[in-house]
């Protein structure tokens, strides 16, 4: 339960219950999960382009020649990736593994931008999403990476923020609402 425990967004009682469902599960099952988490990092990596986790060399979305290789979107996690992708979004995408937090020793140096400018010359991107949270760290890493990005010959754009489908202005933050204020758009 401590090591289940220790894994994002398990808390106590779920890893209570995982616990609990792993020790009256089929020993089979239990024995090809243990298998399978005690092998994931010999047979995953990062993939060679985008840098997401992937089990050969190329992610399958850098594999796939129907993408808009003009369309980069710039992700911290490839968590976020996923998310973007649940989207639709159809074209390609770059990782950062990390946001400038200068309390957690992460600095501008420690963002991958050299392999990120060289993907934006070799695919011709012609614009780059900023897609990185919308806290502090995600705000400066945004920047950063738009100040690095005006000399290139790209369009630097950041995702939208405001106020959720569904959500009450009432209990929406003071940022967020006046930044969907300063967002507004025709109709």
């Amino acid at each position: 339960m401590q090591l289940l425990g220790r894994l994002p967004g398990i808390g106590e009682r779920t890893a209570t219950r995982l616990a609990n469902y792993l020790l009256g599960a089929p020993a089979e099952y239990v024995q090809a999960l243990g298998k399978a988490i005690a092998e994931i990092q010999h047979h995953t990596g990062r993939c060679s382009i985008c840098g997401t986790y992937t089990s050969g060399s190329l992610c399958s979305i850098c594999g796939d020649p129907v993408r808009d290789s003009s369309l980069l979107c710039v992700v911290a996690r490839p968590a976020d990736l996923a998310a973007v992708e649940r989207t639709g979004f159809r074209g390609r995408y770059y990782v950062l593994h990390g946001l400038i937090s200068p309390l957690e020793g992460m600095g501008p140096e420690k963002i991958l931008l050299a392999p990120l400018i060289e993907l934006i010359e070799r695919q011709s991107v012609t614009e780059v999403i900023l897609a990185t949270p919308l806290s502090v760290e995600g705000e400066a890493t945004a920047l950063y990476l738009a100040e690095e990005l005006k000399s290139r010959a790209v369009r630097c754009t950041r995702i939208a923020s405001g106020v959720p489908h569904g959500g009450e202005l009432e209990y929406t933050d003071q940022i967020t609402l006046s930044r969907a204020l300063q967002g507004r758009r025709e109709l």
